[in-house]
């Protein structure tokens, strides 16, 4: 068969994907955190990044199960967060199938496990050469719907999505009261540029005309990504380090396609595309991570970087 998926097997994968997402998250909400069980795995260098919990491990079970059915048929590979440690697991046919579902079924599990807002499912589908081409993320919390498929335009809650392209033009862009939101994870306040990245987004905050810059901590990765696509001067990053962290590809996938579908920005700290089928480990701590709402954000913020 062709390794290339039609737009019809396209759309009924992200409809399939919408249902696993939509199941997960209400079967998460049930769930009584009173009583959750915590383990540790060992992944990355923060609590946020080895914490697991039952929670995960049953909702990826039910991701796979709707997703197992109609991805055999069409030789695509399957690799979750909680199945998937590194980069070994599944390694021959996450690079040699030509697609892969890319699956964090509890995005954020600090939050939750701290009966927090912040966290969300995440599923997309990802090219062998690290393409993400659906993206599927749902916030239980909120009941908030968001995917996208390559070329296809992205929706929330059915209804699409994209950011306002009149926000874009620097030099047009008058100063106003509003800020520049940053969203970051805890670890961004401990990393060793943090000084240096500070300056940097109040330089961008600057010179985009925005009123300083406002710091909001405390959600997972994806919920960050889709807290800046809905807010018209935001972004989120994750600096580079030499430690294994910096989130994984199952962060980063699924919104990465939403964003790159609804007008908005994701790549690396250097504007590239993000690496996310790389072979050596499944991390992004190499290169970093950036989105942002728009282009002249990320630009601002990768020239100032």
């Amino acid at each position: 068969m062709s390794s290339t998926l039609s737009k019809d097997q396209l759309q009924t994968l992200c409809n399939t994907a919408i249902q696993a997402a939509q199941e997960a998250g209400q079967w998460i909400e049930k769930f009584d955190r009173n009583n959750v069980q915590r383990t540790f795995k060992n992944a990355g260098s923060s609590e946020a990044s080895q914490l697991v919990t039952e929670v995960d491990l049953g909702s990826e079970e039910i991701i796979r199960q709707h997703l197992q059915p109609i991805s055999e048929p069409l030789n695509i590979a399957f690799v979750g967060e909680e199945s998937s440690f590194n980069a070994s697991y599944n390694a021959r046919e996450r690079f040699q199938k030509p697609y892969f579902w890319c699956v964090d079924p509890l995005d954020g599990t600090l939050a939750f496990a701290e009966g927090r807002s912040g966290y969300a499912v995440s599923i997309a589908l990802v090219e062998q050469s690290g393409k993400p081409v659906i993206g599927v993320v749902y916030d239980p919390v909120n009941q908030t719907l968001y995917h996208a498929i390559d070329g296809q335009g992205s929706y929330r809650n059915f209804a699409p999505f994209a950011q306002d392209d009149s926000q874009t033009d620097i030099s047009q862009t008058k100063r106003t009261s509003t800020p520049l939101m940053a969203y970051a994870d805890s670890s961004f306040k401990t990393h060793a540029n943090y000084e240096l990245a500070v300056s940097a987004l109040e330089r961008c905050a600057h010179t985009l005309g925005s009123d300083g810059v406002a710091y909001i901590y405390g959600s997972g990765a994806v919920k960050n990504a889709c807290q800046v696509l809905e807010s018209t001067a935001a972004c989120y990053l994750k600096l580079p380090k030499k430690e294994d962290g910096g989130g994984s590809i199952w962060d980063y996938a699924a919104t990465a396609c939403i964003a790159h579908e609804a007008g908005g920005w994701a790549s690396n700290i250097h504007g590239n595309p993000l690496a996310l089928n790389r072979r050596d480990s499944t991390f992004m701590n190499h290169e970093g991570v950036l989105f942002a709402s728009n282009n002249q954000i990320a630009r601002c913020l990768i020239d100032a970087l």
